[in-house]
């Protein structure tokens, strides 16, 4: 006598889903990194929502080709009141504007799917995940950034008034 035994399906990813993602953090990142008009190796935004101080996030322009650049966004806090604050690296593809988050936290691999389970129970559908999350934090720096007081004071002091 056979027994069936029915077979988890295995996870397709979301090809529309994940470069959807990827457009639209493209052009999120454009727009904050537009805050700091030099355009720098490194860009600082604070974030204050009302007379809160929510931290400050950092871009550092890591690595750069013609038509790729390689990012670390993290997000630091001097209230030490976060157990992990967002740090990932970011590819950022000008000829296909898209940014996709290739590494986050540790410096790991994010695969394109999972086998599940595994090892280190990362989800099938983490890079889409990830990606998403990265819209998200994007957005709220969007909502609440703004250049840090020290930036713009020193730059209003080097208009030609």
């Amino acid at each position: 006598m056979t027994e069936w035994v029915k077979r988890p399906k295995r996870y397709v990813p979301d090809l529309r889903q994940l470069g959807a993602l990827c457009d639209g953090n493209y052009h999120r990142l454009r727009k904050l990194r537009q805050l700091d008009a030099e355009n720098e190796a490194v860009c600082e935004i604070e974030l204050h929502r009302e007379d809160q101080y929510l931290g400050r996030v950092r871009i550092e322009r890591l690595q750069t080709a013609r038509f790729t650049e390689t990012l670390l966004l993290e997000q630091v806090h001097n209230s030490g009141r976060w157990l992990n604050n967002p740090k990932m690296t970011v590819r950022v593809y000008h000829d296909a504007t898209m940014a996709e988050v290739i590494s986050c936290y540790r410096h790991r691999h994010i695969a394109p799917v999972n086998d599940y389970p595994n090892r280190f129970m990362h989800h099938p559908d983490e890079k889409v995940q990830i990606n998403g999350f990265l819209a998200d934090w994007l957005d709220y720096c969007l909502r609440f950034g703004h250049l840090p007081l020290e930036h713009a004071v020193w730059t209003a002091g080097q208009g030609g008034d």
